[in-house]
C-alpha cells in the first residue's frame, strides 16, 4: 500500500516545474492571448478563438489543443499560475523560514499575481462548479495546494501528505472566494482573512467534539478525493 502511495505521489509531482515545457507554444499563446477576452466572453470557444486569431492562430488549432474547451483552457491556465507562484517564492530575498508563514507567502503570491486576471478567475470558478466538471475542479485545487506544500519544503511520504492538503484546500479555497468578494482594489482585507483563517487551523486540538467530528469527516473526504486524483494522473 505505502509503495503505490508513493508512486501515486511521484506521478503527481512528475513535471510541475516545467510545466510551460510540457505544452505547446502555439497553447500557451492561444491562452494568453484569450485572457483579454474571457472577462467579456467567458471561457467559452468564442474566446478561445478570439485569442488565436489575436496571435495568428486558426479554429482548427484551437480544436486540436484544446478538445474539452473551457475546462482544459481553465486547467492549463491555473497549471501555469502554480508554476509562477512557487518560481517567484524561490526567488524571494528574504523567504520565511517558519512553515505557515511560507504557506501564507506561498497563498498571497498565488492571489496577488492572478490580481490582472481577477474577472477570469471568478469565470473559471464557475465553469468548475457545474457538476460536471467537479473531477477538473478537484484537480487544479489539489496541483495548487500541492504546488505550495511542495515549494515550503513539504516533500512527507507518511499519511500527512494527504491530511496536509486537504487541510489547505479549505484555508485556499475560503481564501479564493473572499478575495473574489473584495472590489477595494488592496490585499488587505484578503490578507486579514487568510490568518483568521490560518488561526483557525491552529485552534483545532481545542475545539469541541461535534465540530471535531465534522472538519474529520470533511478532510477524510477531501483525503479520499485527493488520493484518488494523484492515483488517475
Amino acid at each position: 500500500m505505502d509503495n503505490v502511495m508513493m508512486k501515486s505521489r511521484d506521478k503527481t509531482h512528475k513535471g510541475t516545474d516545467s510545466v510551460d515545457d510540457s505544452l505547446s507554444k502555439d497553447a500557451i499563446a492561444i491562452l494568453d492571448a484569450a485572457l483579454m477576452h474571457v472577462p467579456f466572453d467567458g471561457w467559452g470557444r468564442d474566446a478561445l478563438l478570439a485569442g488565436a486569431a489575436d496571435c495568428g492562430r486558426d479554429a482548427e488549432m484551437v480544436d486540436a489543443l484544446f478538445p474539452n474547451g473551457a475546462v482544459d483552457a481553465i486547467l492549463m491556465h491555473s497549471a501555469r499560475a502554480d508554476v509562477a507562484m512557487a518560481d517567484a517564492f524561490a526567488a524571494l530575498e528574504n523567504r520565511p523560514e517558519k512553515v505557515h508563514l511560507m504557506i501564507r507567502t506561498l497563498v498571497l503570491l498565488r492571489l496577488e499575481q492572478a490580481s490582472l486576471h481577477k474577472e477570469a478567475i471568478r469565470r473559471g470558478l464557475a465553469v468548475l462548479a457545474v457538476p460536471a466538471n467537479a473531477p477538473a475542479s478537484a484537480k487544479a485545487l489539489y496541483r495548487t495546494v500541492d504546488a505550495m506544500w511542495r515549494a515550503a519544503g513539504q516533500r512527507d511520504t507518511d499519511f500527512s501528505f494527504y491530511t496536509k492538503r486537504a487541510t489547505l484546500a479549505g484555508v485556499y479555497s475560503a481564501t479564493l472566494l473572499a478575495w473574489l468578494a473584495d472590489n477595494s482594489g488592496s490585499m488587505t482585507a484578503t490578507e486579514a482573512f487568510l490568518d483568521r483563517r490560518l488561526r483557525d487551523i491552529g485552534r483545532i486540538p481545542k475545539m469541541t467534539a461535534p465540530a471535531k467530528a465534522a472538519m474529520s469527516a470533511g478532510k477524510r473526504m477531501a483525503m479520499g478525493l485527493f488520493s484518488t486524483m494523484a492515483r488517475s494522473r
